[in-house]
């Protein structure tokens, strides 16, 4: 088996870009493709954890094992399958089960800081990010953090205005430096997956 093509999907929460990426991997099929999802990745907090739209920061780079996630792409790489990480958003706490990853033809790595992390760029061929106006990346992430982790929307608004969107001006959004290809999300979404998606299938035959 050849050495996996590595892409970085990154972008601010709710920017579009987890969508875009497990739409790339139908597009290109299971079977070529699979996804590392930065959020994989959070250390423990369970021990400093004060409540919804408290004190932790999970926007911020100290919150992430990000030399466990370049060490798991290595693996990955050398054709080894990986062990994932489950972080538990309930319990903040790393789950004693993990996910069997295998190497495949085409990585995708999701996440917002994953271009912050020299360790991670390191390891990616190239980069991706979704440029989304703030006010449709703050509606999308209340949906996810109620509906599926079991926030409330004072907690989730609270956590944006003192948290998330700080850490994004100062961490994320400096990131997109170092993408190839920067994506507007309302404008040319179709077009990126149609380019990214045309390229990978005539370079690996899927």
């Amino acid at each position: 088996m050849q050495r996996p093509h590595i892409i970085g999907v990154a972008g601010g929460s709710g920017s579009g870009k987890t969508y875009f990426a497990k739409e790339l991997q139908q597009t290109l099929g299971e079977e070529n493709c699979t996804i590392l999802y930065q959020d994989n990745y959070y250390i423990d907090q369970s021990a400093k954890f004060d409540g919804d739209g408290g004190s932790v920061n999970f926007d911020h780079p100290a919150a992430l094992d990000f030399s466990l996630l370049a060490q798991g792409l290595r693996i990955l790489k050398a054709g080894i399958a990986l062990n994932v990480p489950i972080y538990d958003f309930v319990s903040h706490s790393r789950k004693k089960e993990t996910l069997l990853s295998q190497p495949k033809k085409v990585i995708i790595v999701d996440g917002i800081l994953i271009l912050h992390s020299h360790e991670v760029r390191a390891e990616l061929d190239e980069a991706i990010f979704f440029d989304t106006p703030e006010h449709l990346r703050f509606e999308r992430r209340l949906n996810r953090d109620v509906h599926e982790r079991g926030r409330t929307p004072e907690g989730v608004r609270k956590q944006f205005e003192l948290q998330v969107r700080p850490m994004h001006n100062t961490f994320v959004e400096p990131s997109k430096e170092h993408a190839q290809l920067i994506v507007k999300d309302l404008g040319d979404y179709s077009q990126a997956l149609a380019q990214v998606q045309a390229r990978l299938t005539q370079k690996y035959l899927l």
